[in-house]
Order: C-alpha cells, then sequence, then structure tokens
C-alpha cells in the first residue's frame, strides 16, 4: 500500500486524505496545531506560520457552491455561512468519512527533500517534529503540501511607515473591532477581506477610511429573487458567452445596485479584469459616512498619512489587507519553483521538472468561486495519476502549458500580486475533470434525463455535477444537483406564512416548492440575457 504524506488539516488537506482512502492509499497528515480546520479555526490570537480568520467572517460563496462534491452541507445550515459553520461542516465531513485516526495533531513539517533513490523510487523524505517534540524522518511514497496561500502576510513599502507613531497591522492579526473602538482607521486595500474588515470596524471607529489604487467592483452575495449570486454566475452557460458581453453585463448590474464612480470606487478595469470583491454593505456605510474612500497612500509621517491627491489624514492605526506572499518554507526552492508569487507548476500542481510526478501542492490557485472544490478535484487528479490511471504530459507540454496560463493572466488580468494565480471557477474545474473522466457528458446524460442536464447547463454548476459519471461516480449526485437550490434558500424560511391572496397555502417550513423560482429564474435569465445584449450592441456602436 502507498503511503501519502499530507501537510496541513485544513479544507485541502481533509480531501486529499479522503481522496487517499478512496484510491487505496495510506494517507498520513501532519497537522502542527490541535485540531482540524486550517484557515476556518477561529483563534483570538494569530499565529505567525498560520492562517485564520476574524470574529464576524462570513464565509463569500453560497453552501453549495463551496461543499465538497459528494458531502453537501445540511440544508438547515445558512446560505452564506459564518466561519463556525464551515468548521463545523469539516468537522461532519472529517467524521462522516473516518479522516481524524490518519491525522497527527501538533506535528510540525520541518523538510522535504526528495528520497536517495527517488530517480529510481519517486519516494519522499519528511522530516517532522511531534507533538513531543521528538525529531523523525520518514518516506513517503507521494507528498501533497495543503496548507493554502494564506499563511505569510504581504505588507508593501510605503515611506515613512517606520515614523508612524499608531499601531499597524497585517488584516491577518486582525480578530475583533472592539480595540479600535473610538479611534481613526485606514484600511489599505480593497479585497475581500479589506472590504470585510472596513464595515466591521465602522461600527465602533470614529471615522473608518479605505485607501484604493484602483478600486474595485462591488458585488452583492444576493441576486435576483435572493438567490445566491455565485449560484447564478457560476453556471455553464454563461461561461459560454463572449467575455466582453459577461464584462458589461456583471459592470451594469454592479452599478444598478450603487453607482462606483459616485462612490469613488469605480475602477479603470473591467469587472473580470480583477479578483471580484464580495460584499453586502459597504455601499449603506458609505452613505451613512461610516466609512469614506481615498485614494493610495504617498508617504507617512508620524500621526499623517498623506495621499496621492494631495490630501492628508490624522489616522490612529492602520491595518493592511495587501494580500500574502505565496511560499513553502519546508520544501526546496528548487522543488517548488515559486518566486515573488510566480509559481512554475503545471496546472498549478506540479513542478514539471521533477522525474516522478509523486509532488503537488493543493489549493494554491486564486479561483472566482470556491477553492474547496477545486482542492478535493485537484486531489483526486493526484490520486490517479499515483494509481497509474492518469499520467502527466511531457515537461516541454507542461511548460506550454504553464506559459500559456501566465500570458493569458497578463493579457486577461490587471497587474497584480494576487493575479498569478487567477482562473475561472467552471473553466478550471472542467480541464481537470476531463484529466480524470469525470467531466460531465451533458449529451449523453440529455437522453436519460433531460431536466437535469437544464440544470446543469442554466443551473449552478454545483460540485456534485463532476460525481455524475466515470471514476468516483456518486448516486447521490443527482439527488443533490436537483435540490441544491432548494436547500439554499431551506434556512431562510423561519416563519410559516398564511394563506396569500389567491387562497393557496405558502410552503411551510419544512416543504419549499422551488419551481416558482426556478422558471422565475429561467425566464429572467433569458429576457435580462436579450435585453443586455441589445443594450450592449447599441452602446458598443453609439445606437
Amino acid at each position: 500500500m502507498k503511503r501519502i504524506a499530507i501537510v496541513g488539516a485544513g479544507c485541502s488537506g481533509l480531501a486529499a486524505i479522503k481522496s487517499s482512502l478512496d484510491e487505496g492509499f495510506e494517507p498520513v497528515c501532519f497537522e502542527r496545531e490541535d485540531d482540524i480546520g486550517g484557515l476556518w479555526r477561529y483563534s483570538h490570537t494569530p499565529k505567525v506560520g498560520s492562517g485564520g480568520v476574524y470574529k464576524t467572517c462570513v464565509i463569500n460563496t453560497s453552501k453549495e457552491m463551496m461543499s465538497f462534491s459528494d458531502f453537501p452541507p445540511p440544508q438547515e445550515f445558512p446560505m452564506f455561512m459564518p466561519h463556525k459553520f464551515v468548521l463545523k461542516y469539516l468537522r461532519m465531513y472529517a467524521e462522516s468519512f473516518g479522516l481524524i485516526k490518519y491525522i497527527n495533531f501538533k506535528t510540525s513539517v520541518e523538510n522535504i527533500i526528495p528520497a536517495s533513490d527517488y530517480s529510481l523510487s519517486g519516494q519522499w523524505r519528511v522530516r517532522y517534529i511531534s507533538g513531543g517534540g521528538e525529531s523523525k524522518t520518514e518516506v513517503f511514497d507521494g507528498v501533497l503540501v495543503c496548507i493554502g496561500h494564506h499563511t505569510y502576510p504581504h505588507i508593501p513599502e510605503f515611506e515613512g511607515l517606520e515614523t508612524f507613531t499608531g499601531k499597524y497591522i497585517h488584516s491577518h492579526s486582525y480578530k475583533e473591532n472592539v480595540e479600535f473602538t473610538g479611534k481613526r482607521v485606514l484600511v489599505v486595500g480593497i479585497g475581500n477581506s479589506a472590504v470585510d474588515i472596513t464595515v466591521d470596524l465602522s461600527h465602533v471607529t470614529a471615522q473608518t477610511y479605505i485607501s484604493t489604487r484602483r478600486g474595485a467592483w462591488v458585488i452583492s452575495r444576493m441576486g435576483f429573487f435572493g438567490l445566491p449570486a455565485d449560484a447564478i454566475a457560476n453556471c455553464r452557460f454563461l461561461f459560454k458567452l463572449p467575455t466582453s458581453l459577461l464584462q458589461w453585463c456583471v459592470e451594469k448590474m454592479a452599478n444598478f445596485r450603487f453607482d462606483h464612480e459616485g462612490y469613488g470606487l469605480r475602477p479603470m478595469h473591467r469587472a473580470l479584469q480583477a479578483h471580484p470583491t464580495i460584499n453586502d454593505e459597504l455601499p449603506y456605510r458609505i452613505m451613512t459616512g461610516a466609512v469614506k474612500i481615498r485614494p493610495d497612500i504617498h508617504h507617512i509621517m508620524k500621526d499623517k498619512v498623506y495621499f496621492t491627491d494631495g490630501t492628508f489624514l490624522e489616522i490612529d492605526a492602520i491595518i493592511f489587507a495587501t494580500g500574502f506572499d505565496y511560499k513553502l518554507s519546508f520544501v526546496p526552492e528548487s522543488v517548488t519553483r515559486i518566486q515573488n508569487n510566480r509559481t512554475e507548476l503545471y496546472k498549478y500542481m506540479f513542478p514539471p521538472h521533477l522525474n516522478h510526478p509523486t509532488f503537488a501542492v493543493i489549493g494554491l490557485v486564486q479561483s472566482i468561486g470556491s477553492v474547496m472544490p477545486i482542492s478535493e478535484m485537484q486531489c483526486r487528479w493526484f490520486m490517479k495519476i499515483m494509481k497509474a490511471e492518469c499520467e502527466l504530459p511531457s515537461e516541454e507540454v507542461m511548460l506550454e502549458d504553464i506559459q500559456a496560463k501566465q500570458e493569458t493572466m497578463a493579457k486577461t488580468y490587471v497587474k497584480s500580486q494576487r493575479h498569478t494565480l487567477q482562473c475561472f471557477w467552471v473553466d478550471y474545474m472542467d480541464e481537470l475533470a476531463n484529466q480524470i473522466g469525470v467531466k460531465p457528458d451533458l449529451w449523453k446524460l440529455f437522453c436519460e434525463d433531460p431536466a437535469l442536464v437544464i440544470r446543469c447547463i442554466f443551473g449552478p454548476c454545483v460540485p456534485a455535477q463532476y460525481r455524475l459519471m466515470g471514476p468516483g461516480s456518486w448516486n447521490g449526485a443527482r439527488a443533490t444537483i436537483k435540490g441544491s437550490v432548494q436547500r439554499c434558500l431551506f434556512p431562510t424560511r423561519t416563519k410559516l406564512l398564511p394563506k396569500n391572496a389567491t387562497g393557496k397555502e405558502n410552503n411551510s417550513l419544512y416543504s419549499i416548492n422551488i419551481q416558482h423560482h426556478l422558471h422565475s429564474y429561467f425566464v429572467i435569465l433569458f429576457v435580462v440575457f436579450i435585453f443586455f445584449c441589445t443594450s450592449f450592441v447599441g452602446d458598443h456602436f453609439g445606437l
């Protein structure tokens, strides 16, 4: 039985353990903390080298879109889960598949290098320190690094920062707003963490500011009829439309909610040229004056921050929500070749220069969508390669693919530290699914279940679509796909309503008739599509 070393017991590590067991391998997981969850295990005290969430953090992807492909979240869980529910979901996943017994807690991996006979065996030597402080070395047939990329904070250099008399931290260290009560706080950045923390701070501070170089398109979690916006957006039909049309649609919908130019947020880039910023409350906090938008920082002098437009503010605290550095401190750079946040990894996983495909990095990708299903798909592919049921192409082909992706990112996205690992969720999932043979064959499925295919094309591309056929298919996939929207809306029905004006019974708490919403959704999707096409052509040609 081949032994697979797995570093980290967060969402990616748990998916790696299960995938190992599914293929008959022996997983050995190393987790330096005393519990599972990784990023989603809240701790009031930030730890160097560990990810973590703040007290009020809510996930930006809906529960059906972030779930593992064969383990949908309970229908009573919130549509968008606070971190404690995400952790509870991970615990349920680990307990359901018996994953805990394969995890070595309080065990820190110190070094991973090729074994002495790597050229023949493809094995790796892993040195680690156990909970008792004992240093050990073991040899494994394969290695999966599952530590994510929210571990090493990145703080850019600003002139005069060392003279700042107030407190400054990275968002990685932010846990709750209490210590900033009554202060004037500047948040640097406009990504998801920056905006979420800004909104959280604005409830207690004297004044909260956001400093942004480029601005951002701010998208709501909520879409048509109260359905999750990410479930509407991540569908196969929409991703077949021209990118220019999608850009235009997203911008129109974003501005329909609030005028980005009037609120000081309109960026120069198009909507899909940067990772989206997801937040529902920011425009309201700007409306009430609790949050004010400022341009990029020029320099800092003691308690004052000077901006590129010549203005300055007196500031008590600065929070840098400026991203993270991608690095693996326990793996030689000669193996990973990760430099300046740029990777040379095939499909963001495999170092192409290695003689054996027995080492991979999981979850090191920035997708417009949830990373949990991506990590699971990456693990499934890795195990199939370890089982010799799939194989990687030649080094030359892999390098060409890496170069093509880098060129595409350079053309598609604005130049940024985070846009070196960017991808669209549906495209990347299909790309990996093709490698394994689990991408759904919709033509074949149409003969068996036309209604299911309609949902797969026009409805949310939920991860269960990749369990419909091929290796690892799951009998519950069809029911999961068909019930995904109903399960999303279930927890919102906390009040029983009387009969409506037509005399019909309203949906009860336990039996939700979602057909009306689905039919309306498909109709409005078609109508909006026609409207956007017509308006787009008119705008483009000045008609």
